[in-house]
């Protein structure tokens, strides 16, 4: 008991550890909704330049999360710990590098490099802060209960920095009047390049200045939130030695594990039909922006429906907790993700009416809601049935879930680099006031009929995954047996641990 007490965290420990996961989300998600419309209208940056900066700048994210990882396992403890110094250094280079990727330079060349580099920059500099600080929930006590309830908080408080992202970045960007240009040649004449670029020497340039101070002064803002979620984690949470102490167990070799892992059907199959899954719901995240802009008309109410779509996405959260617990996961996914295909299909069928795109933004955020929360709640099982084909194998959690980022960045820079170089080949028009047909149509295809074809797809994918609630609670006492197995203090813990997480996604859905 006196043990116990000792690793008891506080309330204001695991508020000040929750707080360290707020700027991965509120950067990610201000990334993700506006860096595409900052480049193409603002920064003026040409749509196939564009969509190579966005694909190279997701991909090599994801590139960077195993390298990071792999460096941080070779680290030698200091006084500040072994990956508190990863957050220290990593958070004012991360800070600097995300204002610039918002700040539009007075360069006539080079500005595509400009931007390649500090998106490249600010994704290694973030990774570094953001997996150590995942991996601090080792190091913060011994009791998994302690753990899973520093989870529970952390989850909560990301979930809310999506919404703060959204809001914070839009409400500034949006009371910048943008502009654009009206020009009949859009349509008819072979010359509208010539016609465009007049038109843009010829404009009032003080709104585009306007516009992108607004841009600078929400990174501003977004860097300042960043620098003080970091000091308070840094100030509040203390990495301890002792509890990294491992199991005596010889672990298996990192590219053994990965060849286990990638044999392991169950696992392969739930990532493929997520990873179809996040590809839909970036490629609607992406191109929502532009799809409210141009092809709907609400050019000064773009933000609004976003902020429409996270905050949806946070309330809806415990229900879908409640739902899975209830009526089993595979059943969440099919309710959870299906539920936006009607929705989907009537924005665009439907003529441009204000009313029914918030809510189809609400509906949309439900089902991102589901996206967001059961992969997480569905990796768990396949590790639980991973240790039961192979119980001598052991230390192999990392791999499952990094892994699963891994894929999911991945997918996520080819959804950018493809939609925003099908917008260039569709004849996109930097700073017009409106786009030619041949635009619209192509917005239409990004946010409504390609995430729908990609969500049936990966429902169909979720037919063969194998673990249904029956196989899983066989699983689950399959593995009680295992750990009871007597003379193994591992087992013993291994249960204990096993018990306490079953509390974990009640928790979560309480504090939400």
């Amino acid at each position: 008991r006196l043990q116990e007490s000792r690793e008891r965290l506080s309330v204001c420990s695991k508020l000040c550890y929750a707080v360290g996961g707020a700027p991965y989300q509120i950067t990610g998600c201000a990334l993700g909704f506006f860096l595409q419309i900052y480049l193409l209208d603002v920064a003026q940056v040409d749509a196939f330049y564009a969509s190579i900066i966005l694909f190279a700048g997701r991909v090599w994210d994801a590139i960077t999360d195993p390298m990071v990882g792999f460096f941080i396992s070779k680290t030698s403890w200091t006084r500040f710990g072994r990956l508190m110094p990863w957050i220290i250094f990593s958070t004012p280079f991360a800070i600097i590098s995300y204002f610039l990727i918002w700040f539009v330079p007075d360069i006539s060349t080079g500005q595509v490099v400009w931007y390649l580099v500090f998106y490249c920059a600010f994704q290694t500099l973030v990774t570094c802060f953001h997996v150590p600080y995942s991996a601090l929930t080792m190091f913060i006590s011994r009791e998994q209960s302690e753990r899973d309830s520093a989870t529970a908080y952390r989850m909560t408080v990301e979930v809310l920095g999506t919404v703060l992202g959204t809001a914070i970045q839009g409400q500034i960007v949006g009371k910048a009047d943008t502009p654009c240009i009206e020009s009949p040649f859009f349509f008819g004449l072979a010359n509208s390049s010539v016609a465009m670029e007049e038109l843009n020497t010829t404009h009032d340039t003080e709104s585009l200045t306007d516009t992108r101070n607004a841009y600078m002064i929400a990174a501003g803002v977004i860097g300042g939130l960043y620098l003080l979620c970091a000091l308070i984690l840094l100030l509040g949470v203390r990495e301890k030695r002792e509890s990294s102490e491992l199991q005596s167990d010889e672990p298996v070799s990192f590219f053994q594990g990965l060849k286990l892992v990638m044999n392991h059907g169950p696992y392969i199959k739930l990532i493929a039909g997520f990873l179809f899954t996040s590809l839909a719901f970036m490629l609607l995240e992406g191109n929502f922006a532009l799809f409210c802009t141009y092809t709907l008309g609400f050019r000064n109410e773009f933000q609004n429906i976003l902020l429409a779509i996270m905050l949806s996405a946070t309330l809806t959260i415990p229900f879908w907790q409640w739902f899975l617990t209830r009526f089993g996961k595979k059943k969440a996914v099919y309710v959870g993700i299906s539920s936006a295909i009607p929705f989907l299909i009537i924005v665009v069928v439907v003529d441009s009416n204000l009313f029914v795109t918030y809510v189809v933004a609400v509906a949309a955020g439900i089902s991102v809601a589901a996206a967001f929360l059961l992969p997480w709640s569905m990796l768990p099982d396949v590790v639980d049935d991973f240790k039961l084909q192979h119980p001598s194998s052991h230390g192999h959690e990392a791999i499952f879930f990094s892994f699963y980022v891994f894929f999911t960045k991945f997918t996520a820079g080819v959804s950018l680099g493809i939609s925003t170089l099908s917008l260039d080949f569709a004849g996109y028009q930097t700073r017009g006031c409106s786009q030619p047909g041949q635009v619209k149509f192509t917005l239409k295809m990004l946010v409504s009929a390609v995430p729908v074809g990609l969500i049936l797809l990966s429902l169909l994918l979720f037919k063969l995954y194998p673990i249904d609630e029956e196989k899983r609670r066989k699983n689950k006492k399959a593995l009680q047996d295992l750990r009871r197995a007597p003379g193994s203090e591992r087992g013993v813990r291994g249960e204990e641990s096993n018990s306490s997480s079953e509390s974990d996604n009640t928790e979560l859905a309480s504090i939400v």
